[in-house]
């Protein structure tokens, strides 16, 4: 490997150590596994489309993109148009009987399974396990007795409560629930505790380990939980807190261990438009049989030597820019809801064509046509370029930066030509335009010009979008905009193309994405 190389994203220092976040986009309560060599990671991805995201990674510092376990987010119906905040929460994977099981919940149905030989799929379709609102963050246990069990959460905006950890008795092939399952932790029974959430099981040394965080995403704390029953009663400890960091509210993950025995936790800091992104901390063991993560007292680390594994990796992160080979978009691409097949075109290789698909909506915040993907780092460039392909009046495709606010810059399809267009709206507002639009030069066969857009993300969400011809570098345009969050995710850099209501026919053709620090 060669040690000096620095990839666009990576946590890897290249001299054996690493700096946190190990994933500085937005992989929103995470959970790991290992089998063999390989690390594999899952997360929540909500609304988006495909869902259940997996990674993988020798060495926890250094991730790809290697599949979805949800090809598409079920009932069918309730998801085709975007429900943010909705849909797939936190995650649990596990590896067990020879096979890859994935546990996740959406908090107003009920928790559901998927399963597979090979983590990059393909994976089984969901089966409901068990049906409720107000489910969340479930976890399974298989015990060494050949018993099985699911713990899980309460989400207080579905189920009215929550705060305390539910478990059941499970069948061995996570089929069915055996039981009506009892509380074995109440945080309302622990001093200072509030939303008490994020259950990941465990056993060891005898005792069955529950990892759980409390205190709110933003300001929370990482506790850990022990019982010589699994159903309790449970001893407490505080493992990890922000202390005199700057990692706030660090919670919510997983333990794994390397294959020459060290443990380590990764957990999600919430990170307002950037999301939640994962950081790796080292755990040992202390004296009395407890876990100590990060720095004593349970501080996290900001820099740390890298886990000593047997299979060395290159420097690398999951993937943001794209070349668009074949005319398909990479894997970190989501649609904002369940896809129909005419929203993309066949295009030539090197460029993503995308269907000006007619909408009723001005607001791109319901455009279930949107194609996004995470903010790929706190500080990053996005360029691409555009143009527009036999569109009626009206018709509109461009580069977002989008959460409960947003802005976009592209093409507009005018009655008497076309337009280059900057708009924004701020949460709950309509848009409005935030520069002059400029005409663009239209053939006789109705095809614009291309142009090139892009953004600039500085280190506190300040945006500064970017327009210029083909071939130049493109130029700011418009004021900044300070990019938001949207509920439960962070803000989300996404190309679309539309038409009016009325209209039919055109596409948007989009060259490669270039993203750089």
């Amino acid at each position: 490997m060669n040690q000096g190389a620095k990839a666009f994203g990576t946590a890897d220092n290249g001299d054996g150590t690493y700096s946190n976040p190990v994933l500085r986009a937005d992989w929103s309560d995470p959970d790991a596994v290992r089998v063999g060599d390989d690390f594999y990671l899952v997360a929540s991805s909500f609304h988006r489309v495909p869902g259940l995201p997996v990674l993988r990674s020798r060495d926890l510092v250094n991730w790809t993109i290697i599949g979805h376990a949800l090809p598409r987010l079920e009932p069918e119906g309730a998801f085709r148009e975007p429900r943010r905040g909705c849909g797939v929460w936190a995650p649990a994977i596990r590896h067990h009987a020879g096979r890859f099981w994935i546990f996740y919940p959406d908090p107003d149905r009920g928790v559901s399974v998927v399963t597979a030989a090979d983590p990059a799929g393909p994976w089984s379709s969901p089966r409901l396990l068990k049906s409720g609102r107000g489910l969340i963050d479930p976890c399974p246990l298989w015990d060494e007795d050949g018993s099985a069990y699911l713990v899980h959460a309460w989400a207080k905006s579905r189920a009215g409560f929550n705060n305390r950890l539910t478990c059941h008795r499970m069948n061995s092939d996570a089929t069915a629930l055996l039981d009506d399952g009892r509380d074995i932790v109440d945080g309302g029974a622990l001093p200072g505790y509030r939303t008490l959430e994020g259950p990941k099981c465990y056993r060891r040394d005898g005792w069955y380990w529950i990892f759980a965080p409390a205190g709110g995403v933003r300001d929370g704390w990482q506790s850990v939980f022990r019982s010589r029953d699994v159903f309790g009663p449970y001893e407490e400890r505080i493992v990890l807190e922000q202390g005199d960091t700057d990692v706030n509210g660090p919670h919510q993950g997983a333990w794994v261990t390397a294959a020459g025995g060290r443990d380590w936790f990764l957990h999600f800091q919430d990170r307002d438009a950037f999301g939640r992104v994962v950081h790796l901390q080292p755990m040992r063991w202390d004296s009395d049989g407890w876990p100590v993560i990060g720095e004593p007292p349970g501080r996290p680390v900001a820099t740390h030597a890298k886990p000593d594994v047997a299979s060395d990796q290159a420097p690398t992160a999951p993937a943001a820019g794209d070349d668009f080979p074949g005319g398909e978009p990479g894997l970190q691409w989501a649609w904002a809801a369940n896809p129909e097949p005419e929203w993309r075109e066949p295009g030539p290789g090197g460029a993503l064509r995308l269907a000006c698909a007619p909408t009723d909506t001005g607001d791109l915040r319901r455009l279930p046509n949107l194609l996004e993907q995470r903010l790929p780092a706190e500080r990053f460039r996005a360029v691409t370029t555009v143009r527009l392909a036999g569109a009626a009046a009206g018709a509109r495709a461009g580069l977002t930066v989008l959460g409960d606010s947003y802005a976009w810059i592209g093409l507009e399809r005018t009655p008497g030509g076309a337009a280059l267009v900057h708009r924004r709206a701020e949460a709950g507002g309509t848009e409005r335009e935030a520069a002059d639009a400029t005409a663009v030069e239209l053939g006789e066969d109705g095809t614009t010009a291309t142009v090139a857009i892009g953004v600039e993300l500085d280190g506190d969400g300040r945006c500064r979008f970017l327009a210029g011809a083909a071939g130049e570098p493109p130029r700011p345009l418009g004021p900044p905009f300070e990019a938001t969050a949207a509920q439960w995710v962070g803000a989300a850099l996404g190309l679309f193309a539309a038409a009016a209501p009325d209209a039919a026919g055109g596409a948007a053709e989009f060259g490669p994405v270039r993203i750089t620090p």
